[in-house]
């Protein structure tokens, strides 16, 4: 897709509606992970720099329409601050005069935090009125929100169609990582996907079959998939009810050239618990009353292999339950050996969702990473290979 960034833009004097995610987690009133803030400084620092006038769009929490104080953006505004290394002013609305009193105030290079949009129905409706509102206050649209741009809401679609509209760094920077991963990828492409359910992934895998050539399933799901390929499983988590579906995807993938690895052994286990008696068993004696709560060496081996053969590596959930000892075993050594690759500049790797940021942060991987996307519901629409409102309305 072809789109206008900050690059394109005359941004000197310029009224700056900028869409950033700043739904940042908190505690007793205090920001407990930065993250999301420190990625859109980058945006704001440029506009700043330019003489743009930055005036900040965000949610927080799910007010539902109604004006609810806990869901209040102003705590918020300091920690920004904080990390902007400048002041940031507030406004206790996103539109009519108290947003417009607060806009007419600025300088040039002035940042400012209008208050939490869902506090408008008309947001989650993206009602073309409320969005007229919104661009009121503005001279140009960027969004750097991409978690927000599976959404079709008055900030994130509706406005876009009102103002000239750019993305902000952080965007083009997830697009183009992104795009390098399954659209124009280097090949071989290999996807690893795993998590807790198939029923969660099911669009996700049927997209990626027929994108990638090389598609590791782990967690919860293989479980599922092997039981549909006649393992007794025991007592592992599994969903045997989709066996048509798990089937229907492995033969899309054989259709599709697309090789799909599963575990060729198991970690197994009485009771979920950290450091519990487990057991290394090939996948034809699995006990029955114990469960498969990690892959096993040979396992691990193999998944290996298959990215030491990538180029682009699309990552999307544990392999195991990677939250207790020791059945992270699997997730750390697949996440540090595709660093290691990607430290090298033999492979490039793009990972994204809540539970893989997690995993690969609990394998001191995620630095050497290529890309790695906080979005979590905007990139699994992605990798389903859904249109994305908020992206689509910024095409050039």
């Amino acid at each position: 897709m072809s789109f206008k960034t900050l690059s394109d833009a005359e941004l000197s004097g310029k009224r700056v509606l900028v869409r950033v995610d700043l739904n940042v987690p908190m505690k007793d009133g205090t920001v407990t992970d930065a993250t999301r803030i420190e990625r859109v400084l980058p945006t704001i620092r440029e506009i700043s720099e330019a003489g743009g006038k930055v005036i900040l769009l965000a949610h927080f929490g799910r007010p539902k329409g109604k004006v609810v104080e806990e869901m209040s953006l102003a705590p918020v505004a300091g920690p920004v601050a904080d990390l902007l290394g400048k002041p940031v002013a507030f406004a206790k609305d996103c539109t009519g005069d108290v947003a417009k009193a607060a806009v007419d105030a600025m300088a040039d290079g002035d940042v400012l935090l209008l208050e939490n949009t869902r506090f408008y129905a008309g947001e989650e409706k993206n009602d073309p009125e409320f969005a007229k509102a919104l661009a009121a206050n503005g001279d140009l649209y960027v969004n750097d929100a991409f978690s927000a741009a599976h959404r079709a809401h008055g900030s994130t679609e509706g406005i876009a169609k009102l103002l000239p509209a750019f993305a902000g760094r952080t965007m083009q920077a997830e697009l183009e990582a992104l795009g390098s991963a399954l659209s124009t990828p280097e090949r071989p492409v290999l996807a690893v996907v795993g998590g807790a359910k198939v029923s969660s992934k099911i669009d996700l895998l049927e997209n990626l079959v027929s994108k990638v050539d090389i598609l590791v399933i782990g967690g919860g799901m293989a479980n599922t998939f092997l039981a549909a390929k006649g393992v007794n499983v025991g007592k592992s988590l599994c969903e045997h009810d989709l066996a048509d579906t798990a089937n229907r995807i492995m033969a899309a993938a054989e259709k599709a050239n697309c090789e799909i690895v599963l575990p060729t052994d198991a970690v197994v286990a009485w009771e979920f618990a950290a450091n519990t008696k487990n057991e290394t068993v090939a996948l034809d004696a699995i006990p029955a009353d114990a469960m498969m709560l990690d892959v096993g060496a040979a396992s691990i081996e193999v998944v290996k292999a298959k990215i030491d053969e990538a180029k682009t590596l699309v990552w999307n959930g544990p392999l195991g339950a990677f939250e207790i000892e020791p059945f992270d075993k699997a997730t750390v050594a697949a996440a540090q050996h595709a660093a290691a690759r990607t430290k090298e500049g033999k492979l490039k790797t793009v990972a994204g969702g809540g539970d893989t940021v997690a995993a690969l942060n609990h394998a001191n991987a995620s630095e050497d990473f290529s890309y790695i996307s906080t979005a979590g519901g905007a990139f699994l629409e992605w990798l389903e290979g859904k249109a994305l409102p908020g992206v689509v309305a910024l095409e050039a």
